[in-house]
């Protein structure tokens, strides 16, 4: 591991003023992945600012309804507090479906969303790839591409966004709280992850010097019955093939609301709102919830080795819905 400079920040003001004097310096809150890519030499910033130290791990009911959730929560708090398990069980769900018990009792919600890919691509530095080494191109391109991308890639990278937690919060609608020494901005989840493009190395909207504080869940009365399902190669402490947070409510036998976003199949946590826009007023039958599946993905694009993750994605967004719908909480 290459030597680097240790900042420990008592306040939040401090870490902003490290961050802003330094060049490519990283926070470090719980290092469950910034540690790792260190230690492989991915990354190697000349100084770490440790941030645990700083007054960002609340959760507060906010006055409509909403949930507002500092960036130093835990994994493991935040899916074990009543009010996400009974508001937004997706999230919960989601979290739970996420790396192992120890990983998430270190982990937290401001790292989740910043985490990077688990292409091996990437992870190999003998290896082409543009996020790691922006223009040596994409191994996985013409390589071992089971795991990549079929919606939102490009020429330049298929790597998938790891994350359980950040598909739960695009579906919900959630906000993004980052301060730098310039003030505070807020950015909705759906806008914080970017399309690779030609630009794969550039992953989020945030700016080298903002860091974030919080995320902000407004009140989703649909939440309330909500499902995470995730398909993957083995039944616990793998990423996800393809996954599915859905939320749904029916009356009279018609969806009069309904939330679907995806993860493993896209280069970031992908909302699906061609499937919401063909359900939504329709029927809530297992033939309008295919018809859904099908319109969403019809753009997907996918190789020899990925390809079959256009039809799984479609049978877990029908499977997820009728899960929905069966157990008498949408009926």
């Amino acid at each position: 591991m290459k030597s680097f400079s240790y900042v420990s920040a008592p306040d939040t003001a401090t870490a902003l003023r490290t961050i802003a004097d330094g060049e490519d310096v990283k926070f470090l809150a719980g290092g469950t992945n910034l540690v790792d890519l260190m230690r492989e030499g991915i990354e190697q910033p000349p100084t770490v600012v440790d941030i645990t130290r700083l007054p960002l791990t609340g959760i507060e009911e906010l006055a409509g309804g909403g949930i507002r959730v500092g960036a130093l929560v835990s994994n493991s708090r935040l899916a074990a507090d009543p009010l996400i398990r009974t508001r937004y069980p997706v999230l919960a769900q989601a979290i739970l479906h996420g790396a192992s018990a120890q990983l998430r009792n270190m982990a937290t919600v401001g790292g989740n969303l910043l985490q990077r890919t688990r292409c091996m691509y990437f992870y190999d530095e003998t290896a082409a790839c543009n996020k790691r080494a922006p223009g040596s191109g994409c191994g996985a391109i013409g390589g071992f591409s089971r795991g990549g991308a079929v919606l939102g890639a490009s020429e330049h990278c298929i790597a998938t966004h790891p994350s359980d937690m950040a598909v739960a919060l695009v579906m919900l609608d959630a906000v993004v709280e980052v301060e730098s020494l310039h003030g505070v901005r807020r950015i909705p989840v759906a806008e914080f992850h970017r399309l690779p493009g030609d630009t794969p190395h550039l992953e989020t909207v945030l700016a080298a010097d903002e860091l974030i504080t919080a995320v902000e869940l407004p009140p989703v009365a649909v939440a309330a019955n909500s499902r995470y399902r995730k398909v993957r190669d083995r039944a616990s402490y793998a990423f996800a093939l393809v996954s599915v947070a859905a939320a749904l409510a029916v009356e009279d036998g018609v969806v009069t609301e309904v939330r679907l976003a995806l993860g493993g199949v896209g280069t970031k946590s992908w909302r699906a709102t061609e499937a919401e826009r063909v359900l939504l007023g329709r029927l809530a039958t297992e033939g309008a919830f295919q018809r859904a599946a099908e319109a969403e993905l019809a753009a997907a694009e996918g190789g020899p080795q990925n390809a079959f993750k256009i039809e799984l994605a479609q049978r877990t967004i029908v499977a997820t819905l009728r899960q929905l719908l069966t157990d008498g909480s949408a009926a």
